[in-house]
């Protein structure tokens, strides 16, 4: 493969073991190439022009600039780099943070090789990337609220959608294709194709990508 079409990766994380043992992993993919390792939020945010990397994986509780923080600072100065956050606690405060500050992927420590690689892929093509742990997490509240009827103002948006396409909603959030979430809903590509029109038209969204958002920006998540 030409080296100029390798995926560009910077990795940032305070415990030089972690760096390493993604380093390794993604060493072995033929499109995939480390450009930079560094201990520190601060580091990163200095050294990012001379790495000029395509994606940062980076760590979110580091001392000093946490990796939310240093998220935040470098989508101002380039918003064309893609940044996914791996923590080893998966909690809301953190996840509904780093979506304010553009992050385009989070995912626990604990992931498989295969979905750190399928989240570096999928976030190249301009995509977000949530497991199917952070999606829950996410989407918790919204569920419950669709359940028990409470808050009148917000409950007149969830009642929009119904419970196939709170579903539907939740698994193209989460990055899956429409036959991926067809499969696991045993339902045709073609009835996918008609909920997800459905739920962007009740939604006012223009795209998968701003799913998570919508949820965050009118308070259907418990921050």
């Amino acid at each position: 493969m030409n080296k100029t079409e390798r995926i560009k990766v910077v990795l940032v994380d305070d415990h030089t073991l972690v760096r390493d043992s993604i380093a390794l992993m993604l060493q072995q993919i033929d499109d995939i190439q480390i450009v930079g390792s560094v201990s520190s939020g601060e580091e990163i945010v200095n050294k990012f022009r001379a790495f000029n990397p395509d994606v940062i994986i980076m760590d979110i509780m580091m001392k000093g600039m946490t990796g939310i923080e240093a998220t935040r600072w470098l989508k101002e100065r380039s918003s064309t780099i893609k940044i996914i956050l791996l923590s080893s606690e998966i909690k809301k405060e953190f996840v509904t943070a780093g979506i304010q500050a553009g992050i385009d992927g989070y995912l626990p420590k604990d992931i498989e090789k295969d979905n750190l690689i399928d989240a570096i892929h999928t976030v190249m093509k301009g995509e977000k990337y949530f497991n199917q742990a952070i999606t829950t997490l996410v989407f918790e509240d919204f569920y419950k609220k669709e359940k028990t009827h409470h808050h009148a103002e917000k409950q007149l948006v969830l009642t929009d959608l119904s419970k196939r396409e709170l579903e539907v909603l939740a698994l193209i959030a989460n990055g899956k294709s429409n036959k991926e979430v067809a499969d696991e809903l045993f339902i045709s590509i073609k009835t996918v194709d008609t909920h997800k029109m459905h739920i962007l038209d009740k939604l006012g969204l223009k795209n998968t990508a701003e799913l998570v958002k919508y949820a965050i920006k009118n308070n259907l998540i418990s921050l």
